[in-house]
């Protein structure tokens, strides 16, 4: 299985970059704390997301952060990404594993306790719980879980978990300490001022709870 970090798990949204390059935003999270970037694409054409792809796969590789492609499988083969993330509507796990191989990370978003009773019968890396709290920047998902919905799924699970959906420096210790291994986040960081230091605030909130827990 794939060694990877969930603990501070950046979706991308160019919409939200405050009109500043992608490149910068990024750079600047990773220094901060993330530890995986999932590169989301909704309205790139296939060309634009590939070479998107490899830039991003560039400057984030000498921080030994994985670069995941959301659900386009064609995109995550072309550039060689460590993984995809798939939606629940996207193409079937199976088929991904087999053409990716073992060695490539495979996330899975469940948006309710029978998804995730599902995904147990599958071999994913892990799952994203979603939304927790409602969001503006994915309006295409289920009624917000809260807190209670998180620890609910967390008991059935057999994977590990990331939680999105709301998540903020306000709450990020809430989630954590519901259970979960890390959190993921899109506008906390893509439209910071300063996504450096929002990344830092973030991961260290992660840590010290996880380290409070024991």
């Amino acid at each position: 299985m794939p060694n990877f970090n969930l603990s501070l798990y950046l979706v991308t949204d160019q919409s939200l970059s405050l009109d500043r390059p992608l490149k910068s935003v990024i750079e600047a999270a990773v220094r901060g704390g993330v530890s995986m970037v999932q590169l989301r694409e909704k309205n790139a054409s296939t060309r634009e997301f590939y070479d998107l792809a490899m830039k991003v796969k560039a400057y984030i590789k000498p921080y030994n952060v994985p670069l995941i492609i959301n659900d386009r499988l064609d995109v995550a083969l072309a550039c060689n990404a460590e993984g995809i993330h798939l939606g629940q509507n996207d193409i079937p796990y199976d088929i991904a594993r087999k053409l990716l191989g073992k060695d490539k990370i495979i996330g899975l978003s469940v948006e309710s306790v029978m998804d995730a009773e599902r995904a147990n019968n599958l071999d994913v890396d892990y799952i994203a719980i979603s939304p927790v709290f409602d969001t503006p920047t994915k309006t295409d998902t289920s009624k917000a879980l809260g807190l209670g919905g998180v620890k609910d799924i967390l008991k059935i699970t057999r994977h590990r978990c990331v939680a999105i959906g709301g998540i903020s420096k306000e709450n990020a210790a809430d989630i954590i300490s519901a259970g979960a291994e890390g959190i993921a986040v899109v506008s906390a960081i893509m439209s910071s001022e300063n996504p450096q230091d929002s990344a830092r605030q973030l991961r260290n909130l992660v840590d010290h709870t996880k380290n409070r827990l024991g």
